[in-house]
């Protein structure tokens, strides 16, 4: 009998092993551009990129993340209705020509289209990769299978930037021809193998079942409409099609409608527009607000921190110590074209001829792209002697080109997501030891710390207002991901503690909410900030500065927050005393 409890805890069908292959590579595709997507969207068209400015980028990286991470509600119930293999293809072949196409078009509109495309595709196939896992486990061996699952997200979060910087330094084309790869693969494992769990149909739910549990979670239709108008407003900001003074003015005047609206309207009435605006639990509300702004300053390590190295920070240090590994190392980890640099050099030449002199820091932000960061002084000091070599026609000597390229070869820089990518490293390594260590205190405690390390991180930023080093960049990146992995873990845990027994999955799904509005708030701060702080203003402490009291905010938030609700939690642990509530971590 035991025999048999044991082997089932080990034991899960091939739909699971078939969903963990298909998330591994659907996760190398997302994070192959995702890490690297700021840079991409910044750089140059002349360079192979598209040229976008930070509001555009900004935009793009708040709105698309948010829709993506709210569908998943909708397109769970079409799974269920449809059935988890054949949505496994829709979404296959939705995201596959999508990822290709994305390297292709060159204007906002169009970009802003294909990505949706891989939005709504991740979205129909987010549910029901998590649905086969839940459907392929049972209460023996779920901990462990969901376990196994999030490792392999990790697994493909960590390859897919490593492979993603070796395609670009071929082409950026070579890095979305690449995505389209990894999910093209996927056809093979979802046809020949994979089959829809037999439970399925017996746990299917509708589209007005959906509605009726977010109802119960969130809040009624009249809340539901006053959010999205807001966020709706909010959005127009950050595509400038309204000054955030105004959409501030607009959001107000719509609140103001809304509580004359709720004076007037009736408790009772069945019509959606004659009732009272209704918050179904305020306190899970407000947890997900104040957890959204932890979601907001997390997600600036994918947004904001890559530009930050590729334009303020001097990683030659790192270089050197790659340098002890072979060239070849250092050909892979901080690659520069030759090529490219030649003739970077020979259209300053013909710059200096005509014009007679160029601006040193624009001429700097320039050639970041080219993954050299050449100090002011040093700058100053090359196109000096450019100028001397270069004949009546702007033109440049070879043996000139030659010496100067080498010379801006010992100022190459580490590939930023190669940097950013050691957040994914570390998870994969620490995350169970550190969760290990920190269950046994409370989860908003814990909350609280991740949010202080985090704040440290940022600090650390603005402590040397001169190019950062790339050992102190390392630390920064180490330090988020240890308030990620204090942070991530507890806040699900806590949803869990706070759910109603019968709703306790519910709950869950709902707790991305607060990540689809992270990734908003992260998206278009991160626009507006770097290009006012960063570009602007030549001043990005004060950028770093901002985020860190965000999130120190969200921390005390997160302490009040524990300290008016201790009393309705000892309440819920003495009801519950010898209940174990369901997670999934």
């Amino acid at each position: 009998m035991n025999y048999k409890k044991n082997k089932s805890a080990y034991e899960f069908g091939s739909g699971f092993y078939t969903a963990n292959i298909m998330e591994i590579f659907e996760r190398l595709a997302w994070y192959g551009f995702f890490a690297v997507s700021s840079i991409y969207m910044t750089t140059p068209v002349s360079q192979g990129g598209v040229g976008f400015t930070e509001t555009q980028r900004g935009a793009i990286q708040g709105i698309i993340p948010f829709f993506l991470y709210l569908l998943p509600v909708i397109t769970g119930a079409l799974g269920d209705k449809l059935g988890y293999k054949r949505l496994f293809i829709i979404s296959f072949s939705i995201m596959a020509p999508c990822y290709f196409l994305l390297g292709q078009v060159k204007s906002f509109p169009l970009f802003f289209l294909v990505l949706s495309g891989i939005a709504i595709g991740a979205a129909c196939f987010k549910p029901i990769v998590v649905g086969t896992i839940a459907h392929s486990t049972n209460d023996q061996n779920r901990g462990l299978g969901f376990g196994i699952f999030y490792t392999m997200v990790n697994i493909g979060g960590f390859l897919g930037p490593l492979i993603a910087g070796s395609m670009r330094a071929i082409s950026w084309d070579a890095v979305f021809m690449m995505s389209a790869f990894w999910i093209a693969i996927n056809f093979i494992p979802v046809l020949l193998f994979y089959r829809d769990p037999p439970s399925v149909r017996s746990t299917s739910t509708s589209l007005k079942m959906v509605i009726s549990q977010a109802q119960s979670v969130l809040g009624n239709v009249r809340f539901a409409l006053l959010v999205f108008v807001s966020i709706a407003l909010f959005m127009a900001a950050g595509v400038e099609w309204l000054s955030y003074l105004q959409s501030l003015v607009l959001i107000l005047i719509w609140l103001c409608i809304n509580v004359a609206w709720h004076l007037l309207a009736n408790e009772n009435a069945t019509s959606w527009w004659q009732q009272k605006v209704r918050i179904s639990n305020a306190k899970f509300a407000i947890y997900l607000v104040i957890l959204s702004l932890f979601w907001t300053v997390y997600n600036q390590l994918f947004y904001t921190l890559p530009l930050f190295i590729r334009d303020f920070a001097d990683t030659r240090d790192l270089v050197n110590f790659i340098a002890l590994f072979g060239q070849g190392a250092v050909e892979f980890f901080a690659y520069v074209d030759k090529v490219v640099i030649a003739q970077a050099l020979k259209e300053l030449a013909i710059t200096l001829t005509t014009t007679g002199s160029v601006n040193i820091e624009a001429l700097r932000l320039e050639w970041v792209h080219l993954k050299v960061n050449v100090p002011i002084e040093d700058l100053k000091t090359l196109v000096t002697h450019v100028a001397l070599v270069s004949d009546s026609a702007g033109a440049l000597q070879q043996v000139h080109i030659e010496r100067f390229t080498e010379q801006l070869l010992t100022y190459r820089q580490i590939n930023p997501e190669y940097l950013i990518n050691l957040d994914f490293a570390a998870i994969v390594i620490l995350q169970i030891i550190v969760s290990y260590l920190c269950q046994k205190f409370n989860p908003m405690h814990v909350l609280a710390a991740g949010l202080v390390v985090t704040a440290s991180a940022f600090l650390l930023l603005i402590s040397d207002k001169s190019m950062l080093s790339g050992l102190t960049v390392t630390t920064v990146i180490l330090m988020i991901a240890v308030g990620e992995m204090f942070t991530s873990p507890k806040s699900q845990e806590y949803v869990a503690f706070i759910a109603p027994k019968a709703q306790a999955a519910v709950y869950m799904g709902y707790y991305f909410v607060s990540m689809a509005l992270g990734f908003l708030f992260a998206g278009f701060l991160s626009g507006w900030s770097y290009k006012k702080f960063a570009l602007e203003a030549g001043q990005p402490h004060w950028m770093w500065a901002l985020y860190a009291c965000i999130a120190i905010v969200a921390c005390i938030a997160m302490l009040i927050f524990k300290a008016v609700n201790t009393p309705t939690e000892r309440k819920s642990q003495v009801a519950q005393k010898d209940t174990k509530l369901p997670f999934n971590s």
